[in-house]
This record gives structure tokens, sequence and C-alpha cells, in this order.
């Protein structure tokens, strides 16, 4: 049973709480020049990191859909030495500093690296290093889905000739189609704001590597107004997934 009044220590914690994760969001949405927004918005340094953004955040999403799907159906699905180990790698990155991450993309995919495909400092290098920090959302959402999921489905889809193949595609995926769009969301949206590992694996290059975040970066030394309409529009951006996420949510209660 709900209690009729929270206890003043209770509610007090929790409103202290609420005002430390709401005051700086207020104060950045007070402070943006509302009137010069749209001009700010459209200089050719902002739709050019705009594009960028996007463009690589998509890249990044599609990396996580085509190797994260199995590999939760993996983890989910399939017993095997070492899948413990292999879980706690999978989710590293939610924890891991960022720039380290970065470093560790380096030394695995830079020009000198373990595989050596020469693609930090590019468009591409934004594309991994976005991926790197956005899977593990989407591995996360979809495992835990698949978890839920009754096994015995495929068990009857296996009984009528299906293979397993066949089966993940046509019983499986349609079952978790739900997480899976949560878990896209989620990783698109931490993959449009990345910082660390993409500004130490790709750099900050104009019209090469330098997405949105990295742009309120510079920007913020040289134009603070600019660098906090650039803030405004990607704390819009993360506030249309989460409501979008939230539809999701009451579509499948």
């Amino acid at each position: 049973m709900k209690p009729a009044r929270p206890p003043l220590s209770l509610a007090t914690a929790a409103v202290a709480g609420a005002v430390f994760l709401l005051l700086p969001l207020i104060s950045l949405l007070d402070r943006t020049p509302w009137q010069s927004l749209p001009r700010l918005l459209t200089s050719t340094s902002a739709l050019t990191a705009l594009r960028l953004s996007i463009e690589c955040s998509l890249g990044a999403l599609a990396l996580s859909l085509a190797v994260g799907v199995p590999l939760a159906w993996l983890l989910a699905r399939v017993d095997f030495r070492g899948k413990s180990l292999l879980r706690a790698a999978v989710t590293l990155p939610l924890v891991l500093p960022p720039v380290v991450g970065g470093v560790a993309l380096l030394l695995a995919f830079g020009r000198h690296g373990v595989v050596p495909l020469s693609l930090s400092f590019t468009t591409w290098g934004a594309i991994l290093a976005e991926a790197f920090v956005a899977l593990p959302f989407l591995v996360l959402a979809v495992e835990g889905a698949l978890l839920a999921v009754d096994e015995r489905y495929d068990d009857v889809a296996a009984t009528l000739g299906s293979s397993t193949t066949r089966t993940f595609f046509r019983v499986t995926m349609p079952l978790v189609l739900p997480a899976l769009a949560a878990g896209s969301a989620l990783a698109w949206a931490r993959a449009l704001g990345e910082f660390g590992a993409t500004i130490t694996f790709a750099g900050n290059l104009p019209g090469s590597t330098q997405t949105l975040p990295l742009d309120v970066y510079l920007t913020l030394q040289n134009d603070p107004e600019a660098a906090i309409a650039l803030s405004t529009l990607l704390l819009a951006l993360s506030l249309l997934v989460l409501v979008a996420m939230r539809s999701r949510w009451r579509l499948t209660r």
C-alpha cells in the first residue's frame, strides 16, 4: 500500500535530487538566446556539424544493429564457456571513461593498431567510436527481452521444420520488437551525444569528424551564445528520444 504522505526526510532528499538534475537544464533553457536561435542553428558550421552528427549516429546505429542483435541472441540463447566474461566485456563501455575507449580504439584500429584499418581521424572513425559506446545499450535491451521470451516458441518452430535463422527472423524478432525499438533509440541518442571516444579516436576536424558535441566544445571557447544554442538543440533531440520511447512503453503495457 502506498504511504499517504512520504516521510519528510525522504521527501526532502528526493526534492534535492530533482533540483540537482533539473537546475542545470533549466539554467541552460533560461540562458538560451531564443530570438537568435534560428540564426545560430543555421550557420554553416552548425549545419555541417548537425549533418555529420546525424550521419555518424545513424551509421553507428546501423553497425550496432548489424552486430548487436546477433550478439544479444548469442548471450541469451546459447550456453558456452566464457559467456559471463563476454557479457562483462559488452557492458564495459557503459562504465569505461570514453577517452579510454578512444585510446583503446586507436590501439586496435589506428594506423599502427592491431588491425591497421587507418580509420582514426576519419568520418568512419567517428562512426566506429560512436558505435563502441552505443552498442551496449542495444545489446542489453534486446538480450533482456530475449530472456523474457519463452523459448518454447523457438522449439515449436523447429518442430515445424523452420531453421534457426528463419526462426530468428520470423518468430523471435517480432516478439522483441518493442525492446529493439527502445534499445535502438537509446543507442542512437548515446551515439549522437558521444564526445570523449570520438575526439580521442577521430579528432575534431570540421566537416569530417566534428560532430555537434565537439562543435559545442570548440564554440564554447569563442562564442558561448552559439554553444548554448547547440546545447539546447542536443537537449531537444534527447528529449524527443525519451518521449518516443515513452510512447512505445505505453503501447506495450
